[in-house]
């Protein structure tokens, strides 16, 4: 089969289409026939490297993947030849204390696809029969790849730490990321008033479709000041970001006394620094989050075959030119996600 692999760390330049074994599925896997394959940063980050997350070279990335399923081993149940499905990113054993309790994203042994095992970049790939789901009817598989790790990722932040409640307001960081998108939408589906950021004006009306109440261009304005005009002084209840350093102090100063940050990416590096008076004077609280549960995504997954939720896409790219879109990614100057196609 083509994939798209790279053999070392480093830049785009490493990403190369090239011709591979097909993969060889357990007794409870299940083969499937990728038709798109979304890019996550997580993609970006693996292949450039992390000595405190090795993984084995050559790599295939890819986590948020649509296909056909292709070949069903001895043991698969609920999951048929010629199915199109949609993949949940998330790999947990299903035996622990944490899976067992619906906490999947919190067992020992979580992995990710396309992160330590194999992933969508390539035309054939092998996933655990559990994290297969049924694509709903009325999506392409380009949208069907778009929102998976995103929409899991998001609704764990909102609701199963953040908490979000009808009236409260939210500001979430990045309208234009896939993370961001998604929140977007769940935020407002959840009645709560949502501010968030942009990087150039002309995203300004796309957030707003997606039910952004208040759009602030971050690369205009003091983005903790105009949250204090928006709520009178007042500040935000919740902040959804996954940026890091370059936008920590500000979404600091955004919340309002007793406020919720919720944070669950680095993109601008790992090291941030935090006044403790200024937290716990203002009863702040600060959570991690990393991914979601099965059952958020099956959710997702529902709302998305509702119409209520839906992807942005901002471009498509054929597997071959993988380059190219990592670059894109790279470029902040998109605006949803970036998928490939076999």
């Amino acid at each position: 089969m083509k994939a798209v692999v790279f053999r070392e760390h480093g830049g785009p330049e490493q990403l190369v289409y090239v011709d591979v074994p097909n993969p060889v599925i357990g007794p409870g896997e299940v083969l499937i026939r990728v038709k798109a394959c979304a890019l996550n940063h997580l993609d970006i980050w693996i292949r450039q490297g992390n000595p405190s997350y090795p993984i084995p070279l050559p790599h295939i990335s890819g986590s948020d993947i649509a296909g056909v399923v292709e070949e069903v081993g001895g043991q698969v149940e609920g999951v048929t030849v010629g199915d199109r499905v949609v993949v949940s990113p998330g790999v947990s054993c299903w035996r622990c204390e944490f899976c067992l309790a619906g906490r999947d994203n919190l067992c020992q042994s979580y992995s990710l696809i396309g992160a330590k095992l194999h992933g969508g970049y390539a035309e054939y790939v092998r996933v655990p029969f559990r994290n297969v789901l049924p694509m709903p009817e009325n999506l392409s598989f380009e949208q069907a790849a778009a929102f998976p790790l995103v929409s899991v990722t998001a609704s764990h932040m909102l609701f199963a730490l953040a908490g979000v409640q009808h009236g409260e307001t939210v500001l979430i960081m990045g309208a234009g990321s896939g993370v961001g998108s998604m929140a977007v939408q769940l935020a407002k589906l959840a009645g709560a008033r949502v501010l968030t950021t942009v990087g150039s004006d002309d995203k300004i009306p796309k957030a707003v479709i997606l039910g952004a109440d208040a759009v602030i261009n971050h690369a205009k304005e003091k983005v903790a000041d105009r949250v204090k005009l928006l709520t009178e002084g007042r500040g935000v209840d919740v902040v959804i970001e996954h940026i890091g350093p370059e936008v920590w102090d500000t979404c600091l100063r955004s919340l309002t006394r007793g406020g919720r940050l919720i944070t669950c990416g680095a993109t601008t590096g790992a090291a941030v620094q935090l006044d403790l008076r200024y937290v716990y004077s203002r009863q702040l609280t600060v959570k991690g989050s990393y991914m979601g549960t099965r059952a958020e995504l099956v959710k997702a997954v529902e709302l998305m075959g509702q119409k209520r939720l839906i992807a942005v896409i901002e471009r498509t790219y054929p597997l071959s030119d993988a380059r190219a879109a990592q670059e894109r990614m790279l470029s902040r100057k998109f605006f949803g996600k970036i998928v490939l196609v076999c």
